[in-house]
């Protein structure tokens, strides 16, 4: 970035890298016109149907030509777009007298407020609404879906936010995104990280900023520096090319500059997200194989789908079904809850439906059969040794070689050494993890740095489990956002942890900051960040 840029904003910073580019601002929404006379409500039913219909499959044809986790986002935001209560809801509201755009409105905001008043995850969904919102308005309307802007040249893309679905159809022409919103982990941050796009978020005053003025920005600092001359704007891409050059060089193992290992795994949602730089799936999120399912998939196709990734990597750790606040399934039926983030989700699941979690666990075990891989297991949400105890007596019980599971309460990370005498090994999910010990909804902008990974208390608890893994002699890992972070990856080692698991795209950048650094002076970050 330039010493002296003629005005700095600051943001948070939630994809690596540096850019440099002429803003060219994210369209509004479609502006709904006054409400007009209805003299065929049963007409107004039908285009609230086409509409959401359109939607729907405007969303699965976009799904369709991605790949990764962008499909995956997309097939998820299609099912909200195809949820028969919403449809009802807004039916209803075109017979009962509105036009079918003032009734989608409605319909939308109604659920928007219920998701929003509820915090957390469903917060981040309440955003998705308000995008399928415009869609299938301009539907109604006879207007294009909003889009990316089209300028015929390479740009910053600055929003107000940015939904999914936006993201995942960027074009090359995107040098880097800025949003006045959003958080770390929304959709547009992780979407970013996927493609080793630079991103910022939570950047007020960005979308003040005139249309073609040339900005830098810092995808780590959460920079943006306005107003930039030419020669500026170019020594920032001199700079950027240079390192991607250099972390495209990267390779082998992770290690320390001392030789002491790390594994750097890869976070994926199916085969296709795997790439040859790492060194096995720490994260494999099952969950993307039922999202768009009305009926859970039969057991032979999820064999096949665990096979796959098996048949492929060195090694792979299965989450177990994810289900519940921002991953709601419809096939699974779980009524509505005052507080999903707090209610049943994860393992709880099989508190409520028999056979689900057996049935994925046979299914493992004979995709690892079937492939002579040996299959590592874990699952999410667990709070209790009691719980651990029965989740490995089933799995091991199913065929399961080793058995883990995800540290993201609290209650878990103080009782780990507890934990891990029923266990194998254990993950850490810093999302989740710093939500819960903060109090603090993990989309929150203003609650940034609450949600900080270097925050002491967290740091703590990770570093508590990680000698819980050290005493009994099993491994313990990071798979949230932060194993992917350069600056806290080194700290994240001197607390202790075995490996860390990302994005792939945040591989290389991870592996030379570990190459740089020794054991002990990781150690020392460690040291110095929980003081």
């Amino acid at each position: 970035m330039p010493d002296t840029p003629t005005q700095a904003l600051a943001g948070l910073g939630v994809s690596q890298g540096r850019a440099a580019g002429p803003v060219v601002r994210m369209a509004g929404p479609p502006a709904l016109p006054a409400p007009r006379p209805v003299t065929d409500p049963g007409a107004e039913a039908a285009a609230v149907g086409a509409a959401l219909e359109a939607v729907a499959a405007d969303l699965t044809r976009r799904a369709a030509a991605a790949e990764g986790e962008a499909a995956e986002i997309l097939e998820a935001l299609a099912m909200i777009a195809d949820d028969p209560t919403l449809r009802e809801d807004a039916e209803a509201r075109a017979r009962d007298g509105l036009d079918a755009a003032h009734a989608l409105d409605a319909a939308f905001a109604q659920h928007r407020d219920a998701l929003s008043a509820l915090g957390g995850y469903l917060a981040e969904r309440a955003a998705d609404l308000d995008d399928l919102k415009h869609r299938a308005v301009a539907f109604t309307l006879g207007l294009p879906m909003p889009g990316l802007p089209a300028p015929g040249h390479p740009y910053v893309l600055v929003a107000e936010d940015l939904s999914p679905a936006d993201t995942a159809g960027l074009g090359p022409d995107v040098l880097a995104l800025v949003t006045e919103r959003g958080g770390p982990t929304s959709h547009t941050a992780i979407l970013a990280r996927s493609r080793g796009l630079p991103a910022v978020v939570a950047c007020r005053g960005i979308t003040g900023v005139p249309g073609g003025t040339l900005v830098g920005v810092d995808g780590a600092t959460g920079e943006v520096a306005v107003g930039l001359t030419g020669e500026e704007a170019e020594l920032i891409r001199e700079r950027d090319r240079a390192e991607r050059a250099r972390l495209a060089a990267s390779q082998g193992p992770g290690r320390t500059a001392d030789g002491h290992p790390v594994k750097l795994l890869l976070n994926i949602g199916s085969a296709a997200d795997l790439v040859p730089d790492g060194e096995g799936v720490g994260l494999f999120r099952t969950e993307f194989l039922f999202l768009d399912r009305k009926q859970a998939p039969p057991f032979e196709e999820q064999v096949a789908a665990y096979a796959e990734v098996l048949g492929r990597a060195e090694s792979v750790i299965i989450r177990t079904l994810d289900a519940g606040t921002d991953k709601p399934l419809p096939f699974l039926g779980l009524p509505d809850e005052p507080n999903p983030a707090l209610g049943v989700r994860g393992l709880r699941v099989d508190r409520v439906l028999d056979g689900v979690l057996d049935t994925q666990l046979e299914a493992i075990a004979a995709a690892a059969k079937a492939t002579g891989a040996q299959a590592w297991v874990m699952a999410p949400m667990v709070t209790t040794v009691e719980e651990a105890a029965a989740f490995a007596r089933t799995a091991r019980a199913k065929g399961i070689a080793k058995v883990g599971l995800m540290i993201e309460v609290p209650a878990a990370a103080l009782r780990a050494r507890a934990l891990l005498r029923e266990v194998d090994f254990l993950s850490i999910g810093t999302n989740d993890l710093a939500q819960y010990t903060f109090a603090a909804d993990r989309q929150h902008p203003a609650l940034a740095d609450l949600l900080d990974p270097r925050q002491p208390a967290l740091l703590e608890l990770i570093a508590m489990c990680a000698q819980a893994g050290a005493e009994a002699g099993k491994p313990v890992g990071v798979c949230g956002e932060a194993a992917g972070d350069p600056a806290l990856a080194p700290l994240l080692v001197g607390l202790g942890v075995t490996s860390l698991s990302m994005a792939p795209v945040c591989v290389p950048a991870v592996r030379e900051a570990l190459a740089g650094l020794t054991l002990e002076e990781c150690r020392e970050r460690a040291r110095a960040a929980r003081e």
